[in-house]
């Protein structure tokens, strides 16, 4: 009889810490409400809006059938949406190296004894901080073919004999474009993997001194290690911010020349609002979706290990 009354009790024990652990996370979940029907109604519908459309030959002004994965099919045959897939891989790639490279230079020449710090880690801000159409702009006046002062810089420097067609070859183009999203983004890694330095006690470099450490054996068994995990978080973001790019393609070369400098967006924007093909553009801005799951699953882990 007791082991009866005792298993009879065991669903009203299980009911009653249920219910406390409702009403204790309940008011987190109610907080939260707000901010996750605002993501669902502008990237959740968004993306299901656009699976939609991908799947089927919807045009502007003409809601289409659906068609399957045809419009994927199409896409792999397409010389040109080949081409901005591998400009996408190798633009990523390229960019995000030399900004990792570059801004971990810059952090570690912060993170020394400078005059006026303030201003100078106030100055490097600038490209990432202005409007970025505003920068590229810029940009587009300097790599003018007749009138860019880089081509008149270079002349006078007697390093080339004639102006270059920087947005106009579709190899400087590509370079230009990268080194234009390289400028940009640059100041964001330098910043943030300043904060990470800063944040390593400076107890560890007395030690390693002590022990007689050189610079690059402190910079490879106590920096690294450590900067690793705020390195990731910020490799990962700009992967993501990198391959979505448009706003420095789009206003230096609109895909050219000769399409040699498209990419996922610049290629779906021109697809979908050029020609009016939505169901095409939806597939292509659907199509960097693997790319970036893999890219955020490998850096996630890389994350979860450090």
């Amino acid at each position: 009889m007791g082991i009866s009354s005792a298993n009879h009790g065991l669903p009203g024990r299980r009911a009653g810490r249920s219910l406390a652990r409702l009403r204790s996370t309940l008011p987190g979940y109610l907080f939260i409400a707000p901010a996750a029907l605002i993501i669902v109604g502008l990237i959740g519908y968004p993306i299901v809006q656009a699976v939609y459309f991908s799947l089927t030959d919807a045009r502007v002004g003409r809601p289409g059938e659906y068609v399957g994965f045809a419009n994927y099919a199409r896409l792999l045959g397409n010389d040109i949406f080949r081409t901005a897939l591998w400009n996408s891989v190798t633009f990523t790639v390229i960019a995000v190296v030399l900004k990792t490279v570059l801004g971990f230079a810059v952090a570690l020449l912060l993170n020394r004894p400078l005059v006026a710090p303030r201003f100078i880690r106030g100055a490097l801000l600038l490209p990432w901080v202005i409007p970025s159409t505003f920068g590229v702009v810029a940009w587009l006046w300097i790599f003018n073919y007749n009138l860019g002062s880089l081509n008149w810089l270079l002349q006078w420097l007697g390093l080339i004999d004639r102006p270059m067609p920087w947005l106009a070859d579709p190899l400087l183009a590509r370079a230009s474009v990268i080194f234009v999203n390289v400028w940009r983004g640059l100041p964001f890694f330098a910043i943030t993997l300043l904060a990470g330095l800063v944040a390593i006690p400076i107890e560890l470099y007395e030690a390693a001194d002590v022990d007689g450490a050189t610079g690059w054996k402190k910079l490879r068994h106590i920096t690294l290690p450590l900067i690793v995990p705020i390195l990731s978080i910020t490799v990962l973001f700009s992967v993501v911010m990198t391959v979505s790019e448009f706003n420095i393609i789009w206003v230096l070369t609109r895909g050219g020349p000769i399409n040699s400098t498209h990419m996922f967006a610049t290629l779906a924007y021109q697809s979908a609002f050029a020609t009016g093909d939505l169901a095409r553009g939806a597939a292509i801005s659907l199509f960097m979706f693997p790319f970036l799951l893999v890219s955020l699953l490998f850096l996630l882990r890389l994350v979860r290990r450090a």
